[in-house]
């Protein structure tokens, strides 16, 4: 088996909800974590989460919590980078990290796999899922032999953009099914938590 680690990122500032973590938002009565811990958690080896800021307030999950290694909420790839130096330090033999929004509650039980097996087949070092005619990077897989380039990426370069960096590396793209939902749908704006809540019964009720 592949060891991986797995990273939430939950240190964005959800500005179009009004800010602070809009993990903890209610989802049928959870917090919308709750739903992403409970199916990633088992896909992968070791799990953390990336936020900044007061760390307690995840004590709950029982889960290292590890802040940016960039100042000034740089967004998702400085939480990669966070979760990149965590292992080189903790588990140092791992070579694959995964990250998974903290806005994206029903990631497939099988994505982990499907990515590991996409880069083994394709020489590649980044996989992202593709559904509905778009990318998902913020929910990808990525090699940790990336990290020297990505700091220097984030410190030096200042780069921000997800696209503007992958673009230097292999990456695999992986296609999943949209039906009977797409399972990164993301919860940006309060009005998404409706259609969230929809889906939500739906897998309930298949689970």
């Amino acid at each position: 088996m592949i060891e991986t680690i797995g990273v939430i990122l939950a240190g964005g500032l959800a500005r179009r909800m009004g800010g602070g973590d809009k993990c903890f938002r209610p989802l049928l009565g959870r917090p919308i974590l709750d739903w992403i811990v409970e199916r990633a958690v088992p896909q992968i080896t070791f799990m953390i989460i990336s936020a900044n800021g007061d760390a307690s307030r995840f004590q709950d999950y029982a889960l290292p919590v590890v802040a940016d290694p960039v100042e000034g909420f740089q967004g998702p790839l400085a939480g990669i980078l966070a979760a990149m130096d965590w292992g080189a330090s903790q588990h140092p033999h791992i070579k694959w990290i995964v990250s998974f929004p903290a806005d994206a509650p029903f990631v497939p039980p099988d994505l982990v796999g499907r990515y590991l097996d996409a880069a083994k087949m394709q020489g590649a070092d980044l996989a992202f899922a593709h559904s509905a005619g778009r990318s998902h990077p913020v929910c990808g897989l990525w090699s940790t032999s990336l990290a020297v380039d990505l700091r220097h990426a984030l410190i030096e370069e200042k780069i921000r953009k997800i696209d503007q960096w992958t673009a230097r590396h292999r990456l695999v793209e992986v296609a999943f099914e949209t039906e009977p939902y797409d399972p990164f749908f993301n919860i940006n704006k309060t009005d998404d938590l409706k259609r969230a809540e929809e889906i939500a019964y739906l897998v309930t009720a298949s689970s």
